[in-house]
């Protein structure tokens, strides 16, 4: 019952785009290709929780804590808004040598994106130890734009073409690929934003 009751306010909130504005986190363009563009983030506050799970299934495993958190289970029972993207990303394991993926290549790290109206000291801190919360230094990234299925076939074809066009560019990347999600699972396929996020390094320059 929790877990519908988590489904459908994750409906309303999305799906109500149309009648309200979702936040983002705010960014300037710093360039654009027929591909990809580049842009500049400032700091951003988000709550993150690691999941094991497959591609297709860690962003739903993870909502369901992270929900948990901003629906009120917090030090304030504070309802946080929902804000975009939903994020997915690859955890690395810290090894002693070397920095390697688990066994099974199925950890991944969620993250909500909190309200500009919040900071690290006045954000409720979470009552679920699997939800932290981390302020993100500021980024330039390289961001590739596409709709459709969030399936991992179609994500990995459209990373392919994103790291081709980056090479062919010499574009230094940082880190991991970041799946960002901006819609409703119950939004209409083809008009789902979806974008892929690779950081730059800053000195690094479209040739």
């Amino acid at each position: 019952m929790k877990i519908f009751t988590f489904t459908l306010i994750f409906f309303f909130l999305f799906e109500s785009e149309n009648a309200m504005a979702i936040e983002e986190p705010s960014f300037t363009v710093e360039q654009k290709t027929e591909v990809f563009e580049i842009r500049n983030y400032g700091p951003t506050l988000v709550a993150e929780t690691k999941v094991q799970a497959d591609f297709d299934e860690a962003g739903n495993k993870a909502f369901r804590i992270l929900a948990d958190y901003i629906f009120g289970n917090n030090t304030s029972q504070t309802q946080i808004e929902m804000t975009a993207p939903v994020s997915q990303q690859s955890e690395k394991i810290a090894m002693t040598a070397p920095v390697s993926m688990s066994a099974d290549g199925s950890n991944y790290v969620v993250q909500f994106t909190m309200p500009s109206s919040y900071n690290i000291k006045n954000l409720p801190k979470p009552n679920d130890p699997r939800v932290q919360i981390r302020e993100l230094p500021p980024r330039r990234v390289a961001v590739y734009r596409y709709s459709g299925s969030w399936s991992e076939k179609r994500y990995k074809e459209k990373l392919l073409d994103f790291k081709n066009n980056l090479d062919q560019m010499n574009l230094t990347t940082l880190g991991d690929p970041v799946f960002a999600r901006f819609n409703s699972p119950f939004s209409l396929w083809f008009l789902r934003r979806n974008e892929i996020w690779f950081e730059l390094k800053p000195e690094t320059e479209i040739k």
